[in-house]
């Protein structure tokens, strides 16, 4: 099986309220540095068969009308490789 990830973030021009709380609170907690905060969803689908342009398609399909309000979001889809030396990667 493979894992097709999908990012969704909120398009820039949208206020980010999560993000702003956790801009703020970082140098509360010692963290200094950090210029914006953006929060976003990451949604991990173990895809059976062959990840081909159609198995691609159906995501973007999915994330565009499901998993994503595209009218405040955008989103990316991308295979993740098994990492070297996992279960995964060895079977």
């Amino acid at each position: 099986m493979a894992r097709v990830v999908v990012d969704v973030m909120l398009k820039p021009e949208i206020l980010d309220p999560q993000g702003q709380a956790v801009h703020r609170a970082l140098p509360r907690l010692g963290f200094e540095g950090i210029a914006d905060v953006r929060q976003g969803k990451r949604f991990e689908l173990e895809v059976e068969g062959p990840v081909d342009e159609a198995a691609l398609a159906r995501v973007r399909e999915m994330a565009e009308t499901f998993l994503a309000n595209t009218v405040i979001e955008d989103f990316t889809v991308r295979v993740e490789e098994p990492a070297a030396g996992s279960a995964e990667a060895a079977a």
